[in-house]
């Protein structure tokens, strides 16, 4: 949250109606705080999580209609019509989440533009809600015995919820779960293999903008005092996502831009185009449209961002100087067996990649697996690691002193029995600090579940556990020797640093296997001297640390032992200075000597 530009924020919002403002601007304020509500949910759905919605309108007419349904019809309570709409979204969004979060690439947009026309024409053709005529005669809302019976009266409620609203998602976002979403964009596969639970997380915060969107609705049918099913059809579920893309679509202030400025636009080209042309019409899509095509030109970001360089900046989660330490496992025993590959077996089509390979990983040691490029070696790991399925073989690992079968499990449950990983191509997510990135890697850490740790972010009831997960990172980071960029953005280190980050955040996961793959790639000779001192110190504590590589100067005075692969078969395996001295390796690698 910037402080500093926060309070005099407030003190605006707060001025304006007391002020002898012009009637006109106060209702122009007040449809900029409705549609802000919006933009802030499909910032957090599709600026922050990547999820693009057309459909958010349809939520803003259900909670339109259910208010006015029950106090035209029931004489209910206003506050209760709020109630039944939130529930009523809730459930909606929860349905049609669970079907429509499942889908990606454009069929996700095209499927929120499926459900949105198919509430828009439920809205139309109901009976009990007045068709295409709509609901009127919606009591004003009343706030102990102030009746809300004007926009100027009701302008503090919705400005309000504005501000409630961007408190709530900031804190969100700056929390565990927030995270755990910001990593959505990036990818399934790296927030699954830190702990994330993808699916649920994408139907959570389809739920939370819904919400949000409900909540505008309701405030919308008692500004109006009617309802109709023009305002919640695709045009203005389009209308919202832009907003949300002019604004910012990555920023939570950017919804409150994108609002404020396509409402006044829109409001003055309503009057300027057709004086202009000489004809009625909503000439103003056209300006939208070409404004749409130079920000994705110019400005892919947004308006925001080039705003908040002016302004004073603060890192969204600062560690502290000490908290509560996080539980940790116990590491297994000395010369066990902590992974043990069977037979592994992973056809794509008519290509194998991963041959019946077999090895296994003792506690303590440093293992490496070595190939030509093309070999199958990050197959493997994506194998042992969940991310793809075994076509045949078995993988078991240690877990609670005994060898248990983890082929078949999800990434976030083998990461849960303590193997964690770092990527061939780096996986960050550039905009966050090193400190948040590190973080994430802490997830499964954390001591709310998926519901409690949403909620008590929202109202920053998580303040002790935020402390240890980020005193966490940094201790890992301080461990790894990126102590001094704890608030830099990941995404201006040079790719060196960027892996030891991977590193860190791997064992901010607390594992007793360590899969790195390729962790040497872009470093310097002094750093991969550091970096081999620090997996050795691992090592010494009793950490397994299976690891992929092509510098051989760096694998051959680290590890342990080696496999070695070629064309996703098994060729050598044992010590490295027999491997060295292999035909069969010499014969991969160099093509016979």
């Amino acid at each position: 949250m910037m402080r500093g530009f926060f309070l005099p924020f407030i003190v605006a919002v707060a001025l304006l109606p007391v002020l002898p403002t012009p009637e006109f601007w106060i209702t122009l304020a007040n449809y900029i705080g409705l549609y802000s509500i919006v933009a802030l949910g499909l910032v957090l759905l599709t600026g922050i999580a990547g999820l693009t919605s057309f459909g958010q309108a349809a939520f803003v007419g259900l909670g339109a209609y259910s208010t006015a349904w029950l106090t035209t019809q029931f004489g209910l309570s206003p506050w209760l019509g709020l109630l039944a709409g939130l529930a009523v979204t809730a459930g909606a969004a929860f349905f049609i989440g669970a079907i429509t979060m499942r889908l990606s690439g454009h069929f996700l947009p095209l499927g929120t533009i499926a459900w949105g026309l198919s509430l828009f024409f439920l809205f139309g053709n109901l009976e009990f809600l007045g068709k295409y005529e709509g609901l009127n005669g919606i009591p004003p809302i009343s706030v102990f015995d102030l009746t809300l019976d004007s926009g100027r009266k009701i302008y503090f409620l919705i400005w309000l919820t504005v501000i409630a609203a961007v408190i709530a998602v900031q804190n969100l976002l700056n929390s565990r779960p927030g995270r755990a979403i910001r990593a959505l964009k990036g990818g399934g596969v790296m927030a699954e293999a830190m702990g994330v639970n993808t699916a649920w997380m994408k139907i959570a915060i389809f739920v939370l903008a819904a919400l949000l969107a409900c909540i505008s609705g309701w405030l919308y049918a008692h500004l109006q005092r009617a309802v109709n099913p023009t305002p919640f059809g695709l045009n203005a579920g389009i209308e919202y996502l832009f907003m949300a893309v002019v604004g910012g679509a990555g920023h939570v202030w950017g919804a409150l831009l994108g609002a404020t400025l396509l409402t006044l636009l829109k409001d003055q080209l309503q009057s300027l185009l057709p004086k202009l042309l000489g004809a009625n019409g909503n000439f103003e899509i056209i300006v939208f449209g070409v404004m749409m095509v130079l920000l994705l030109q110019r400005a892919r970001d947004g308006l925001w961002p080039y705003i908040r360089r002016w302004l004073p900046q603060e890192p969204n989660a600062v560690a502290p100087a000490s908290a509560a330490a996080l539980p940790m496992r116990a590491r297994h025993a000395a010369g066990e067996t902590v992974l043990q590959v069977d037979r592994a077996r992973k056809e794509f089509g008519g290509l194998v990649a991963v041959n019946d390979m077999t090895f296994d990983v003792k506690s303590g040691e440093i293992m490496g697996l070595i190939g030509p490029n093309g070999a199958g070696k990050s197959t493997m790991f994506n194998l042992v690691t969940g991310v793809l399925p075994l076509t045949q073989g078995e993988i078991r690992f240690r877990a609670a002193d005994r060898l248990q079968r983890i082929d078949g499990l999800a990434s976030r449950e083998i990461v849960r029995r303590g193997i964690a990983r770092t990527f061939q191509h780096v996986r960050l997510i550039p905009t966050m600090s090193v400190l948040e990135n590190a973080a994430l890697g802490a997830h499964l850490r954390g001591t709310h579940g998926d519901i409690a740790g949403i909620a008590a972010g929202i109202a920053r009831l998580n303040k002790t556990e935020e402390q240890s997960l980020l005193f966490e990172a940094k201790r890992q980071l301080e461990r790894v020797g990126l102590g001094d960029m704890l608030y830099e953005e990941a995404g201006s280190l040079a790719l060196g640093r960027q892996r030891i980050l991977e590193i860190a955040r791997a064992l901010c996961c607390d594992p007793a296997l360590l899969l790195l793959d390729e962790p040497a790639a872009g470093l310097r000779y002094r750093e991969k001297q550091a970096l081999a001192e620090l997996l050795r110190k691992l090592k010494n504590e009793g950490m397994s640390i299976l690891l992929v590589e092509h510098d051989m100067d760096f694998v051959m005075n680290l590890t342990d032992r080696l496999v070695v692969m070629e064309f996703g078969s098994r060729i050598a395996e044992g010590p490295p200075a027999a491997v060295r001295q292999n035909p069969a390796v010499l014969e991969a690698y160099l093509g016979g000597v």
